[in-house]
């Protein structure tokens, strides 16, 4: 394969997987999984909300009961 002006660029990027990984660095699971991990009061919070009828109720009595009253 040639770039546009017309060089063969083939031969010139190709490097060794050892020195490829030299200077890139992968994120560790344990990292990205603290970033996408919800508590559990997170997680029951949300489960309310996208049920209209807890939704609505929470507003009326409090979270709690009303998570109680339909999860409970």
């Amino acid at each position: 394969p040639k770039d546009p002006t017309g060089s063969p660029i083939a031969d010139s990027i190709k490097i060794k997987k050892e020195v490829a990984n030299a200077f890139v660095k992968r994120h560790k699971r344990s990292t990205l999984y603290s970033e996408y991990y919800k508590s559990p009061m997170e997680q029951m919070h949300e489960r309310c909300e996208n049920y209209p009828p807890c939704d609505y109720l929470s507003d009326q009595i409090g979270f709690s009961m009303a998570y109680n009253h339909f999860f409970g």
